[in-house]
């Protein structure tokens, strides 16, 4: 599994739908995504179980995205008109409904190969997710094997410690979320943190 971390996003063009309800066929990540932050995450498939879940949780926090500057965009090796389908199907019937994001077509499996996610038997991604900064470079990820949903309000938390390392200079430590302090990246720096919240860690 190669670790994509601190590297440039690998650039892609494919189907897709996007969030307004329009398929295109040439949906490129670097025009998309332009000196924006954004989440590219991926999913095993279309209609399956676990799946409609975290598609649905990130479509529920999509306007805090937005509010951080934040592209969120799916990935799956479906074709555009089975996640048109899937879009179009309520979520009492195990739908998504119309979540307000693009959803990339990987028919080719070039997509989930190029960031190292695909399943070695399977032929499906694994539960991949990428945060890549406005210059394009990832900086954070996780894969999840297939039975394990993620958390998207951690996803939520990377983007606040990615925005608060870029303003202040300062990193953040273990469980870091908005209004916490940081941390200088210097022995002193450290010393400072621990003595004051090494107990609440």
């Amino acid at each position: 599994m190669s670790v994509l971390v601190s590297r440039p996003a690998p650039d892609f063009t494919a189907a897709a739908v996007l969030g307004n309800g329009d398929i295109v066929e040439n949906f490129t990540l670097s025009e998309a995504i332009k000196g924006k932050k954004a989440v590219l995450f991926f999913y095993p498939l279309d209609f399956t179980f676990v799946c409609p879940s975290e598609l649905i949780a990130f479509d529920k926090r999509y306007e805090e995205f937005k509010k951080r500057g934040v592209e969120v965009i799916a990935v799956s090796i479906d074709s555009q008109f089975t996640h048109n389908a899937w879009r179009n199907t309520a979520i009492n019937d195990g739908g998504i409904g119309k979540v307000q994001y693009a959803m990339v077509a990987d028919v080719k499996h070039e997509i989930c190969q190029a960031y190292d996610v695909e399943h070695p038997d399977a032929g499906v991604a694994f539960r991949g997710s990428f945060l890549i900064d406005a210059e394009g470079v990832v900086r954070h990820q996780v894969v999840n094997d297939l039975p394990l949903g993620r958390n998207i309000d951690d996803m939520l938390r990377m983007v606040d410690a990615l925005n608060f390392h870029e303003e202040h200079g300062e990193v953040c430590p273990a469980g870091w979320q908005v209004g916490q302090k940081g941390m200088v990246d210097s022995p002193e720096g450290v010393a400072s943190y621990l003595s004051q919240n090494a107990d609440s860690l």
